[in-house]
């Protein structure tokens, strides 16, 4: 393959995956799947080799841990101040559907909305709904530090790949 073709597919990779990244803005944006993506496609190009191989494991348990992590932190947050688990998966739901519908902020404003409306209707109490409303916005905002970490030790473990594998 071309040197110069070599440089433009590893440039491509790295927008890809800085994409990847500050996408994770965006709460349901699957930025670390994304930068997961463009390391696969990356390795079935230039092939994996040894330690290729052994950083693209260690990048899909990575990419597994921030999808996992990113609806554990926020529901366990609210979880741990009362919500209700139906509340809560519903209120989750409504985050996707917010974000498909109206990008990017439907999601950031039906997930706490709903969160509110189920918890004050279950409880009758609106103090007690809008803390597990900032309850699970914490938990939103404790994700996209854990995604974003993530998503730059994946991008770092791929550069270690290309530039030292």
């Amino acid at each position: 393959m071309p040197g110069w073709l070599e440089t433009t597919i590893q440039i491509l990779t790295i927008l890809t995956m800085l994409v990847g990244l500050f996408g994770l803005i965006i709460p349901i944006f699957p930025g670390n799947v994304i930068i997961w993506l463009a390391a696969l496609i990356y390795g079935l190009i230039f092939g994996f080799g040894n330690s290729g191989g052994i950083l693209f494991a260690i990048l899909s348990v990575l990419m597994l841990i921030a999808v996992a992590a990113d609806n554990f932190m926020m529901g366990a947050k609210a979880r741990e101040h009362g919500a209700n688990w139906g509340s809560i998966i519903l209120a989750l739901i409504a985050g996707l559907v917010g974000t498909l519908l109206l990008p990017p902020i439907g999601g950031l404003i039906a997930a706490p909305v709903l969160l509110y409306y189920l918890e004050y209707r279950r409880l009758g109490d609106p103090k007690a709904a809008r803390k597990v409303v900032k309850a699970l916005l914490i938990g939103w905002g404790m994700a996209f530090v854990v995604r974003f970490g993530i998503g730059i030790v994946m991008i770092l473990l791929w550069g270690f790949w290309v530039y030292f594998g």
